[in-house]
């Protein structure tokens, strides 16, 4: 008998193989693509095959697509799970980003269910209506399969209080050890669906990055027996192997591949063979009956992201060199600080140029563009920090950086592996600061003024964030909510839009209060 473990994670609402950077934008992903491959894996099973299907979490959130349901059509949320009830995947699991317009998003979107929601180690989330069980056990062709949910307990670093009022986040490792044995006990095979990442590397056991708890893989496939399959995602990475015996896979994001662990059991229903790997959706057609049950959906969305929404003069707000944007500054980051400034009323405030997908304004704005050049639902904060917070921040920041044997300036392998985080370097405006990257990390910051003035350790100054940054997300741990003194709780796509509103013509300036040496 075979038993096939198939998985999506991470797709971000990206149910159409588009980036919606134009109408005619096409990629190789997107839920439409997986939702062929899973179902015909499905269809085609032998008679001993049995297949299991997961979506692993952070499925809500993400395209365009996702926030205008969220945002402009909460009647039309229920698409969500009925997309992945015609897939017919036998259970689910909430990522951090599930969490992102609160609650009762959540349960609009997953009311049409055909199967559950798993989540062992949030406390409170039956209560909430949001999970159904910790665990289910599938019998199919008399073979029980018990799934065990889990999600990064590391949610409550980065999400507003009020999104998850009533949860709480236990240790992914310390809940798979109480409930693997009890499972191992009542079922024949135990698949853990973790909605997290590793830590270290998945043959030797180095850590790869800081043990926060954010990702727990490793630990899940070292410290608890039992897991015949581990499935996991969060990180956005491809990966799939046998290590430590367990078979895992992680399949990126957006769709771009979809997850198969494979086991291979004899007559007793032993393991006797593992195999994973990752199958690609690039060749798959869009399945034509979501297509048809969506189209209409994404009509819709495709007029709503052409409406026009600002006008640029002056320098040019189009990104097309991120890496000189990152060294030199850019008029795009100048603009989205201003915005930040004007909504937090502060003369200091920190953006990052998320990703390198991120290509800014044309002079004539639409939302298409706000969308994809900030498209996170982040609301903002103020901080009252010290100069020394600032120069922590800024050190931090300029870590980003590295200097290669031939004297050009690269990205610091911390911020790209195992994961990639571009969008954990910042650029500020409002204070004027030098990096020297001959400098060891930790002493880079060779200038820093505010107001023409060095700004001294002890110096009080407000700075205006998004909140991620703001409950020290991305490892600055100079920031908390406790040095919060005001909120906008609104997201920025917004506050973007506002600013147009009451700037009709915005004058793109250049950024030159920053300098990289190297």
């Amino acid at each position: 008998m075979r038993v096939k473990i198939l998985s999506t994670s991470d797709v971000h609402g990206h149910v159409y193989p588009t980036s919606y950077s134009s109408r005619d934008d096409s990629q190789p992903y997107g839920m439409l693509k997986a939702a062929t491959i899973i179902r015909q894996i499905q269809q085609h099973a032998g008679p001993d095959d049995v297949v299991i299907a997961i979506e692993n979490g952070d499925w809500i959130q993400g395209a365009p697509f996702a926030g205008y349901l969220a945002k402009q059509a909460p009647d039309d949320q229920p698409l969500f799970s009925k997309l992945t009830s015609i897939i017919n995947y036998d259970a689910g699991v909430l990522g951090n980003h599930e969490f992102n317009y609160g609650l009762d998003y959540i349960r609009n979107c997953e009311c049409q269910r055909t199967y559950p929601i798993l989540g062992a180690n949030i406390g409170g989330a039956e209560d909430q209506k949001i999970v159904d069980a910790p665990y289910r056990i599938v019998k199919k062709k008399g073979l029980k399969i018990a799934i065990l949910g889990l999600t990064t307990a590391y949610v409550p670093t980065w999400e507003k209080a009020e999104h998850i009022a009533g949860l709480t986040f236990e240790s992914a490792v310390a809940t798979a050890k109480r409930w693997v044995p009890k499972l191992k006990a009542q079922a024949d095979l135990v698949v853990v669906a973790y909605h997290g990442g590793f830590e270290a590397d998945l043959e030797t056991g180095k850590p790869t990055e800081r043990l926060t708890g954010e990702n727990e893989g490793y630990q899940l496939m070292t410290a608890v027996p039992g897991i015949d399959a581990l499935v996991t995602g969060h990180q956005h990475r491809q990966l799939a192997g046998v290590y430590h015996g367990v078979a895992t896979t992680q399949p990126g994001e957006k769709g771009v591949v979809v997850g198969q662990i494979e086991l291979r059991l004899d007559t007793n229903r032993q393991v006797v063979e593992r195999q994973a790997k990752l199958l690609p959706v690039v060749d798959a057609a869009p399945d034509p009956e979501l297509q048809a049950l969506t189209d209409p959906i994404q009509e819709r969305v495709q007029t709503w992201l052409d409406q026009p929404t600002g006008h640029i003069s002056g320098a040019s707000l189009t990104v097309t060199d991120h890496m000189a944007a990152r060294l030199t500054g850019h008029p795009y980051l100048q603009f989205i600080n201003q915005v930040e400034m004007a909504a937090c009323d502060t003369d200091v405030a920190a953006t990052a140029l998320f990703n390198d997908g991120v290509r800014g304004f044309a002079h004539d704005v639409t939302l298409r563009q706000v969308l994809n050049s900030y498209p996170y639902p982040n609301t903002l904060v103020v901080e009252r920090l010290t100069g020394q917070d600032v120069r922590e921040a800024l050190e931090r920041c300029a870590s980003f950086f590295e200097l290669a044997a031939d004297g050009t300036v690269q990205i610091s392998a911390a911020f790209t592996y195992p994961k990639v985080e571009l969008y954990n370097y910042d650029i500020y405006s409002g204070i004027d600061y030098t990096f020297d990257l001959h400098q060891p990390v930790g002493q880079r910051v060779t200038e820093l003024r505010y107001h023409g003035e060095a700004l001294l350790a002890d110096q009080p100054i407000d700075v205006a964030m998004n909140q991620y940054r703001g409950n020290g997300g991305g490892e600055y741990p100079m920031f908390t909510t406790e040095k919060v003194i005001r909120e906008v709780n609104r997201d920025m796509a917004e506050l973007i839009q506002d600013y147009f509103e009451g700037h009709p013509d915005v004058q793109g300036t250049p950024q030159t209060n920053f300098k990289v040496e190297y």
